[in-house]
C-alpha cells in the first residue's frame, strides 16, 4: 500500500466528452452481426477537430475552474493515453504551454493502455505528497480506435478526465491510499506501424481483468481494514457493461454501489479515461463524507486501486464548471460513414 507523507487529494477535476454518438446497433447493422445482443448502447466519438490533444485541455479547463488556481501554479502536466496524436512529440507540452501553464513544469506522456491516467494519478500523489510540487495535473484521455468489424469497434471511444493533484487542506475529496497490482499478461497490444490494436481474447477477463482488479481491490482495503461496506460508491474500468458489475460482485459491493460511476453503455469505453470519468460521475453527486474505490485497469497488465474521502469542498465546487452528464446529455448521433469519416478508418496511403 502506498500513502504519501503528507495527505495530499483532487483540488480541481473536469470530463470532456466528445458530442457525436455511434450507435451500436449501426455497428452491427454495418457488419451483419447476428450474435445478438450488444456490449453497450452507443459511444462517443471525437469529431474532425479532436484529438487526445485537444480534449485534454478542454477536460483540464473544467479541472482548474474548480480548483481555482492560476495555470503557472501547477509543477506538472502528465497525459496517460494510448492514443497520443504524434509518435514522437509530447501531448503534454502541448497542454501545458495551451493552459498557460508552461515554461517551468515537468511534462511528461505515460502508456500503460488504459490505466495511464490512473498512473498519472499516483505520480501526482507522489510529487505533491513529497513536497516537491503544490499542484500536478494528471490526465487520463483518448480517441480509442478498434478495427473495422472488430468486436472493440463497439466500444472504442473517446474522451477522459483530468485531475488536480494538490494539499488535502484544499482539496474536494482526498486520497487515504493506493496500491497497484502488475504482471506481464498478453492481453492487448499493439505494434509499431500497427494502425489498429490486437487482443488475446481469452486472456481478457481470466487471467488479466479479473485477476488484476480483483486482487488491487481486495489488497488495499485488506491493508487498510475497510469493506465494501464501507464505501458509498465504487468505480471499475468499463471494457464493457458485463465485466464491472462482475468485478463489483465477486469483491461484494451492491449494484447501486457501482451504478452512478458505469458510464459505459452510453459513451463507451473511453480507455484511458475509463475509470477516471466515472469518478468525475460519482464526483459530481457524491456528499461530504462519502467514500470512493476506485480501481482502474490496464491492459498487459495492471490495475492502480484508491480509496478516496470525499471533503466539505465538494459542494462549493462541483458547479463552477459543466458536469459530466452535462456532456453526456449533448448528443449528436451519426452514422457509419460519418463515423468512418471522423476516424480515418480509410487509409488512403
Amino acid at each position: 500500500m502506498l500513502k504519501p507523507i503528507r495527505d495530499v487529494g483532487i483540488v480541481g477535476y473536469g470530463a470532456y466528452v466528445p458530442r457525436y454518438r455511434l450507435p451500436a446497433a449501426e455497428v452491427g447493422r454495418v457488419w451483419k452481426d447476428s450474435s445478438g445482443g450488444l456490449p453497450i448502447k452507443e459511444k462517443a466519438v471525437a469529431g474532425l477537430d479532436e484529438d487526445t490533444i485537444t480534449m485534454s485541455i478542454e477536460a483540464s479547463r473544467n479541472a482548474l475552474a474548480r480548483a481555482g488556481i492560476d495555470p503557472q501554479e501547477l509543477r506538472a502536466v502528465w497525459v496517460g493515453s494510448e492514443s497520443h496524436p504524434y509518435a514522437v512529440k509530447p501531448s503534454s507540452t502541448v497542454v501545458g504551454e495551451a493552459l498557460g501553464a508552461t515554461p517551468h513544469i515537468q511534462a511528461a506522456d505515460l502508456e500503460f493502455a488504459c490505466k495511464a491516467g490512473s498512473e498519472a494519478v499516483v505520480m501526482g500523489m507522489g510529487m505533491v505528497g513529497s513536497g516537491m510540487g503544490r499542484y500536478a495535473l494528471a490526465i487520463g484521455m483518448d480517441t480509442a480506435q478498434g478495427r473495422p468489424g472488430d468486436a472493440l469497434e463497439y466500444t472504442a471511444a473517446s474522451g477522459g478526465a483530468a485531475f488536480i493533484i494538490g494539499p488535502a487542506e484544499e482539496s474536494v475529496a482526498v486520497y487515504e491510499a493506493t496500491l497497484s497490482h502488475v504482471t506481464d499478461t498478453p492481453d492487448f497490444w499493439r505494434r509499431a506501424y500497427a494502425h489498429y490494436p490486437s487482443h488475446g481474447h481469452r486472456f481478457t477477463g481470466e487471467p488479466a481483468y479479473f485477476e488484476h482488479i480483483t486482487n488491487a481491490g481486495r489488497t488495499l482495503m485488506e491493508e487498510m481494514g475497510t469493506k465494501p461496506a464501507d464505501y458509498t460508491y465504487a468505480v471499475f474500468h468499463q471494457p464493457n457493461t458485463k465485466f464491472p458489475q462482475r468485478v463489483a460482485e465477486i469483491l461484494g459491493f451492491a449494484p447501486e454501489q457501482i451504478k452512478t460511476g458505469l458510464l459505459v453503455s452510453v459513451i463507451g469505453n473511453t480507455y484511458a479515461g475509463s475509470s477516471l470519468i466515472g469518478l468525475t460521475a460519482v464526483l459530481d453527486q457524491a456528499k461530504p463524507g462519502d467514500r470512493i474505490l476506485m480501481v482502474s485497469f490496464g491492459s498487459g497488465a495492471g490495475s492502480d486501486a484508491f480509496s478516496i474521502r470525499v471533503t466539505d469542498r465538494i459542494a462549493e465546487r462541483r458547479d463552477l464548471a459543466p458536469l459530466t452528464r452535462d456532456y453526456i446529455a449533448r448528443r449528436v448521433e451519426i452514422d457509419y460513414a460519418t463515423y468512418a469519416r471522423f476516424r480515418h478508418k480509410l487509409q488512403m496511403k
